[in-house]
């Protein structure tokens, strides 16, 4: 009776799933069909004879290398990360339900055509079949994985979940004023941002006619969240041969190539989600709102959700509110806010297998046809020397009479969405005269210099986005070369110049001579004020500039996001120019003496400072001064480093350690053959134990790339395993 008592207080989850012999005959054919090869840096090549197969295959090698965030993946894509995490995430599974919805995706993957659901249910069998050969693996909570799941999550980039400037926050305090505490400016929707946006991207194409093989180069370099993507290679005998990143999860190629071509995403902020101001007002049966003069009933959707508490678990019941544009996410103003976004569509997924592969440009703009990119640009280059670059994908259309950039009327079909852009009217760059493109997470009106296109062409609401200064550098630095070869293009993209500071540090100096003189208790920063001033504005692990640089940057950084301007680089130029003499030098003179406190002195080399450390594998890493590090010379993206890494103080450190910025880089050279070098964030494998957890790590740290092995004459050259799933 006590051991019965005992069972019924743990949750299922906890128990292992008890697969059918069916299920497990099934998935040992489909293991038959498969080969994995795992090259000497533990990048899987998966063979399979299908695609299906190849997708089981590659669904395996995800979970051998890192099972934990393919799960966590899931669980936040179901709402379901407060049965883990506990009341903390409530409100973030609240509204993942509410702009994604499982039936939703239960439905797409019931009518999806017989290919694509052959690809969803080698998706699940794949991670089950690990399940069941890895009884030693203890979920925290999926314990099966269901063939819909693939869309409930149909783009792969970090940024894919759109609410128009929704936070959790604004949810919370309008579903459960009582749970939360927010200012007014943050209920209106007013509260500034404290920190620039971190993640992000670069791609670069380059032209035959800038390089020294006349052939089309790519270059891809996401800026992510530390060991968010893998490193894979997919083969099947019905067309697929694709390289490149995925998402832990996914079963397609999100950045990479095929024999005929590659593709670069970059996070954008084109404009493709609404908020609407709804008047509402309360009937004895519900709440109504005004649309077109008439009072619509709001439909009310009761969400259910279940939270970890201590060692057991309890359940929040939300009554949700939808009007005719989406779902009410907030109230500003005195008004409820609707949401209009397309975050979960089976478009999306489809053309994401379908890029992979696609044989050349025409193909390529086929499947950007689709509409289903809801978050991203795309840099391109193919054999056939093709370079190309489209702004967005999936955008409205919408009466340009509104001011978009805020919440418009809801109460009219004036502000309704009247489709979408066809491809060749949405904002687009094929085979500049220049020979180069570029775009990082900025403006679209300077992806090939002056061949870029004009924003006068277009609806000011298309672009919400201005400069930033990636862009900047990219710009000054892409025309200088015409010769171009794979190792000048990861040159190229290893530039250390830090562009935000050529505007910074004349700015700081100016101030210093202008108003300090000798008797000034300030002047005892002449020293590093003249290192300052004689810096070139290049990082390195050696460099006392960057050090001051970066550090003394951060404390103004709040500063500089409230000054005048339509971007981040007008906004730095005009804090430049009309900050005084306290804002620029008092923050200098915190630096130093933090420097002093942390190490003993101020005058310390960056690298000393800044430095890169895996030690658990964990989704959230701990750091530890204590244990072994690397040295990084690299910097944050905010000041205009290319090949970011974004690096802070951790609870109990001194020194500051890196968690996001460069991830899976990867140029490769078009043609007859393909050529390609690529880099990865420490390794492949999230296991510590395993010889490509940080085998990559140094390299990463200095920018030195490996050789890709595409062709199956090189993967075999350098195998350290064969073996079918399940062996």
């Amino acid at each position: 009776m006590n051991k019965l008592l005992l069972l019924l207080l743990f949750p299922v989850h906890l128990f292992s799933q008890k697969f059918s012999e069916k299920e497990i005959q099934r998935w040992q054919q489909e293991a038959a069909h498969v080969t994995i090869i795992r090259d000497n840096w533990g990048i899987p090549h998966v063979y399979g004879k299908t695609d299906a197969d190849a997708v089981f295959g590659i669904m395996y090698a995800q979970c051998e290398d890192d099972f934990r965030r393919i799960e966590m993946n899931y669980i936040e894509k179901l709402g379901r990360m407060a049965e883990v995490k506990g009341e903390s995430s409530l409100y973030d599974d609240l509204l993942i339900r509410m702009v994604i919805d499982s039936s939703d995706a239960i439905n797409d993957y019931n009518r999806a055509p017989l290919w694509l659901q052959k690809l969803c249910n080698a998706f699940a069998d794949g991670m089950n079949f690990y399940l069941y050969k890895h009884p030693d693996v203890h979920p925290a909570l999926l314990n099966y994985f269901k063939p819909w799941y693939p869309l409930l999550w149909t783009d792969g980039s970090i940024g894919a979940i759109n609410t128009a400037g929704v936070s959790v926050k604004e949810l919370q305090q309008f579903y459960s004023p009582q749970d939360s505490s927010m200012t007014i400016n943050e209920i209106n929707g007013q509260e500034n941002e404290t920190e620039e946006k971190l993640t992000g991207s670069n791609g670069f194409a380059f032209s035959p006619k800038i390089t020294a093989s006349h052939k089309a180069i790519l270059y891809i370099n996401p800026h992510v969240t530390f060991y968010f993507r893998p490193e894979v290679h997919i083969v099947s005998d019905e067309g697929l041969n694709a390289y490149g990143a995925l998402t832990w999860g996914q079963f397609f190629v999100y950045q990479g190539f095929n024999e005929h071509c590659g593709w670069m995403h970059t996070s954008s902020d084109v404009d493709a989600a609404d908020l609407y101001m709804e008047d509402v007002k309360k009937r004895d049966d519900g709440y109504y709102y005004l649309y077109n003069h008439s009072w619509e009933k709001i439909s009310e959707k009761k969400i259910v959700l279940r939270y970890k508490t201590g060692s057991s678990y309890a359940n929040k019941a939300i009554i949700a509110f939808f009007t005719n544009n989406g779902p009410v996410m907030a109230q500003r103003n005195g008004h409820w806010l609707s949401m209009k976004a397309d975050n979960r569509i089976m478009n999306g997924l489809i053309q994401c297998w379908q890029r992979t592969k696609a044989k050349g440009l025409a193909d390529f703009e086929k499947t950007l046809n689709l509409k289903g990119n809801i978050s991203n640009n795309t840099v391109y280059a193919d054999a056939n020397g093709n370079i190309a670059f489209w702004y967005g994908n999936r955008i409205p259309v919408r009466d340009n009479s509104f001011d978009w950039s805020k919440p418009v009327d809801g109460t009219t079909s004036a502000t309704q969405w009247k489709g979408y852009f066809e491809i060749n009217k949405t904002i687009h760059c094929i085979n500049p005269p220049n020979g180069w493109l570029q775009n990082c997470n900025s403006t679209p009106f300077s992806c090939a210099g002056n061949y870029s296109p004009k924003k006068k062409n277009y609806p000011a609401y298309l672009v919400p986005e201005g400069e930033n200064f990636r862009s900047i550098n990219a710009q000054r630095i892409l025309p200088k070369e015409k010769d171009y070869t794979i190792d000048k293009v990861i040159a190229t993209g290893y530039n250390t110049y830090l562009s935000a500071f050529a505007i910074l540090i004349p700015a700081l100096a100016h101030q210093f001579e202008k108003n300090i003189s000798t008797n000034d208790s300030l002047y005892k920063l002449i020293e590093p004020i003249t290192i300052l001033r004689k810096w070139d504005f290049h990082c390195s692990e050696n460099s006392v500039a960057t050090t001051l640089a970066v550090t003394w940057g951060e404390r103004i950084f709040k500063n500089i996001r409230k000054a005048e301007g339509f971007d981040l680089v007008d906004k730095t130029k005009k804090f430049a120019a009309d900050a005084n003499a306290d804002q620029m030098l008092l923050p200098l003179q915190e630096v130093i003496n933090k420097l002093k406190n942390d190490f003993g002195r101020w005058n310390i080399p960056w690298g000393e400072v800044n430095r890169y450390q895996r030690l658990t594998g964990n989704i959230d890493e701990t750091f530890d001064d204590s244990k072994p590090s690397l040295p990084v010379g690299f910097a944050s993206s905010l000041w205009g480093m290319i090949p970011s890494f974004a690096s802070r103080h951790f609870a109990g450190t001194v020194k500051r350690y890196g968690y996001d910025g460069n991830s899976f880089i990867c140029a490769v050279e078009f043609g007859k053959k393909i050529k390609a070098k690529s880099l990865l964030t420490g390794g492949e494998s999230g296991d510590p134990t395993s010889k490509h957890f940080a085998d990559q790590a140094l390299m990463y740290t200095k920018g030195i790339f490996k050789d890709v092995y595409f062709y199956k004459t090189d993967v075999k050259k350098h195998a350290e395993r064969t073996y079918h799933p399940g062996e």
